[in-house]
């Protein structure tokens, strides 16, 4: 029994040490998918698109009206 008590002592280490492993690879997975989602919504959205077609005159203002109120 002395030398199962001992055993345990040497390993007592290894449950904290996989538990922080564990921790920081929680971590980077969930920096690497925060980066993931966040490059792809970095460009312009439906709406700053439409209003910037509608500024160069591509559409007319039917056309903006009833697509605006799509994306709404």
């Amino acid at each position: 029994m002395i030398v199962m008590m001992g055993s345990m002592g040497m390993l007592g280490w290894l449950w904290p040490t996989l538990v922080v492993v564990g921790l920081v690879l929680l971590a980077v997975g969930v920096v690497a998918l925060t980066r993931r989602s966040g490059t792809a919504s970095s460009g312009p959205t439906a709406r700053e698109l439409l209003d910037q077609r509608y500024a160069r005159g591509e559409i007319d203002d039917a056309e903006y009206q009833r697509r605006r109120d799509q994306l709404s």
